[in-house]
């Protein structure tokens, strides 16, 4: 619409000049003088067209006695000037954008070739870090097609799968690294997945059709950044007993990483961890006191976490001082902005290491002995604030703070019962509690047991009062 309204005034412009010489003048006159606010009202961000538009002006000023001459010596001279200037603005947009890795279209497979692909889809799978919840995850299928030439019949072939990020192109590439030791090259950190491919049935095996070869769970890939990453997988079969390669493939994928990347997670690392001081230190002055215990704890807390040995001694003063001026701050009765805290520990710090947070929260909330109404509201309060899983938090809590440390028995935050659920719910998440606590009276260990004992006493006591009415 911008270049519309430019080429629409040009040509207003020109055909004054050529019939109407006498009118022009005047008018260009006036536009020449306010040319530069014109100019940047229509489009404050090209200050080139400025410089283009003066010129063609005091053209026709200067032509437009001689229309003739007007013709090839000022309005072909600008077309060609504006012209040479888009096509370079469009040249270098193309080759900025052609430096971003593209991802291959799809082409007829030559099944004389062993070829690859990529297909995601969703799974239900167990939570690697609890195994009793199930999480949907996006899992890359590995798919071939295509001819193996193996040295003989049957014989037994291995599979290996390595990943790179070329998102920033050729020469940028960066690993894909693993999140389990079980799929680390040798003693580094980047993905490597070996299988067994089994028994090749000929010399020459030719899949006609896509056959899946390994399901890959993203969790177990770390990408260095979050967002639009390209990935390239490289698929080698080797035989079993040489160690050969057999066949290789390679292909290009695209994929929305929704998780924090290494790279992303190494920037703000150092600052979760002073959010999480904050926090901690929050959560102990919930109830308008700092008591000495607790200020020992997070203080040492930080001392490991964000004291680093090769720092000097100067470093490690500062971090002393401006852990004293933050015990001073909230012995004032000062307090901090949590609901903001909160917020951008969500948008930085990955949901696992959340759960660390919340373990510091929870040791600091019963190191007195006994955990108020105020530092169990702050509790609820983070866990809903920087979302996480509010049955694993009440896991958590069944294994930190004993139920006889809680001033008062929040029954939402103990049992997850709430106040929306009907009745037929509730009864059968007590069921459920009263069948988990029944399990640990049995316990060899007396704290255990006397933790299940009282338990199972107050889901008898929930049950009469939300369920039997």
């Amino acid at each position: 619409m911008f270049y519309l309204i430019i080429i629409v005034l040009l040509l207003v412009v020109s055909y004054m000049v050529l019939f109407m010489p006498e009118r022009s003048m005047p008018v260009l006159l006036k536009i020449q003088k306010n040319l530069k606010l014109i100019a940047l009202k229509l489009y404050p961000k090209i200050k080139r067209l400025n410089i283009l538009l003066k010129q063609y002006f005091s053209y026709c000023i200067s032509f437009f006695r001689t229309r003739s001459s007007w013709i090839r010596n000022c309005f072909i001279p600008f077309v060609c000037r504006y012209i040479n200037s888009v096509k370079n603005r469009v040249s270098e947009k193309t080759e900025k954008y052609e430096q971003i890795p593209q991802v291959q279209e799809v082409q007829e497979l030559d099944l004389e070739d062993l070829n690859s692909r990529i297909v995601i889809s969703k799974q239900n799978v167990s939570d690697n870090s609890d195994k009793t919840l199930q999480i949907e995850a996006d899992i890359l299928n590995v798919e071939i097609c295509g001819k193996i030439h193996a040295p003989g019949d049957f014989h037994k072939a291995d599979l290996i799968i390595s990943a790179l990020d070329i998102t920033e192109g050729a020469k940028k590439t960066k690993p894909v690294n693993a999140t389990f030791k079980k799929w680390q090259l040798n003693d580094s950190s980047e993905f490597c997945y070996e299988s067994e491919l089994g028994k090749l049935p000929s010399k020459e095996t030719v899949l006609s059709e896509w056959t899946s070869i390994a399901q890959l769970r993203t969790d177990w890939l770390s990408f260095p950044r979050r967002g639009r990453r390209i990935l390239q997988f490289d698929i080698s079969i080797i035989s079993a007993q040489s160690k050969q390669e057999i066949a290789f493939s390679q292909c290009i994928f695209e994929y929305e990483n929704s998780s924090f990347g290494y790279i992303d997670l190494k920037e703000n690392i150092e600052r979760a961890k002073t959010l999480t001081v904050a926090l901690a230190f929050s959560v102990s002055a919930s109830d308008g006191k700092l008591y000495d215990c607790e200020i020992d704890m997070i203080k040492n807390w930080a001392r490991e976490n964000l004291d680093k040995s090769h720092e000097s001694e100067n470093e490690k003063r500062k971090l002393e001082r401006a852990l004293n001026e933050t015990v001073t701050f909230f012995s004032d009765g000062n307090k901090l902005n949590v609901y903001n805290i909160c917020m951008e520990i969500h948008d930085i710090v990955p949901i696992g290491r959340r759960y660390d947070i919340l373990d510091l929260c929870l040791k600091v909330a019963k190191a007195k002995g006994t955990v108020g109404s105020e530092e169990l509201q702050m509790l609820k309060d983070i866990v809903n604030w920087i979302e996480v899983d509010n049955e694993k938090f009440r896991a958590m809590m069944d294994k930190t703070i004993p139920i006889d440390m809680i001033d008062v028995k929040d029954i939402e935050t103990i049992l997850g019962v709430t106040s929306q659920m009907s009745n037929e719910k509730a009864k059968a998440h007590l069921n459920r509690e009263y069948a988990k606590w029944n399990s640990r009276v049995t316990n060899s260990d007396p704290k255990i047991q006397s933790q299940a004992d009282q338990m199972l006493k107050l889901i008898a006591e929930v049950r009469s009062q939300y369920v039997e009415n």
